[in-house]
């Protein structure tokens, strides 16, 4: 991947982390530091790897996603509407009565979600059943699993897992979002998780670690992935839980938080600031 395209998904990126930050203060309250961790792993499949067609959501030979963390649909919700799945607009309906953008993604009523997600451990499941359909149909098409390292405490995932590495599922291309923390705490105080790389290699996957707000990395890690044919793949992402935000990364209940102190809307007004600075100078810079 060329400077240009780098470039390009790091613009990507602000613009989906400014998304993110605008609409929680809107609505009040939400699952920031989830949905922060995973920004960057969404700018790369929608700014680059991903097959779609936003105008067309339902696009047989379309590349899928599964949300399997889905408390952290406000990233998804982002993404989409930076991809033209829908007006801008709607992310500030968020969690509204009758909004199209619930709490949790909802396939019946967001356009370019492809499966209902929220009740943790589900989702890789899912997962693992669009990737065998896929197989059956010839279907030269991946889905993309997004599973919490919190939420991996769910044996139903380990079930799932076991399932797309017995039958060699390549084209489900697991993304862990190791960003050390969850609902109550930190990861390794809750339920030790240990090491995912020698965990998932011992499942029987091929897998890589990379820096999880590293666009280029994400990007290369993934191209890897679709080489291989003959094994489950995974990639997992260091992050950081409320990633590219230092104040939201060293908040300690970051998981959801509510806007309700001057201090918290102050340092949300400025990384919104110190965003919106970035695109302004890019887009001077492209435009001369």
């Amino acid at each position: 991947m060329n400077q240009e395209e780098v470039k390009k998904l790091k613009v990507l990126s602000a613009k989906i982390r400014l998304n993110i930050l605008k609409m929680l203060e809107k609505r009040g309250y939400g699952h920031l530091g989830g949905s922060l961790s995973i920004v960057e792993c969404m700018s790369v499949l929608y700014g680059k790897q991903l097959r779609y067609d936003a105008n067309n959501p339902l696009w047989e030979d379309r590349d899928m996603v599964v949300l399997s963390k889905g408390h952290c649909g406000p990233a998804w919700y982002s993404a989409l509407a930076e991809s033209g799945f829908f007006s801008k607009d709607l992310l500030f309906t968020l969690n509204e009565g009758g909004t199209k953008l619930p709490s949790h993604p909802d396939r019946m009523k967001t356009p370019g979600v492809d499966m209902t997600t929220g009740s943790l451990g589900q989702g890789i499941s899912a997962a693992a059943g669009i990737a065998m359909g896929m197989r059956l149909r010839r279907k030269n098409q991946y889905v993309y699993a997004i599973v919490g390292d919190g939420e991996l405490n769910e044996g139903q995932c380990w079930e799932a897992l076991q399932f797309i590495a017995h039958y060699k599922l390549h084209n489900c291309i697991v993304m862990i979002d190791d960003n050390k923390k969850q609902l109550d705490g930190n990861t390794k105080d809750i339920m030790n998780p240990f090491d995912f790389v020698k965990k998932m290699e011992a499942f029987g996957f091929k897998v890589w670690k990379v820096k999880g707000d590293d666009e280029q990395a994400i990007d290369e890690a993934i191209i890897q992935a679709k080489q291989v044919k003959d094994q489950a793949v995974c990639i997992v992402l260091d992050t950081i839980k409320g990633q590219g935000v230092p104040y939201f990364e060293n908040l300690i209940d970051n998981h959801s938080v509510k806007y309700n102190s001057q201090e918290m809307i102050e340092e949300n007004h400025k990384a919104i600031y110190e965003l919106q600075s970035y695109l302004e100078k890019e887009n001077s810079v492209c435009t001369h």
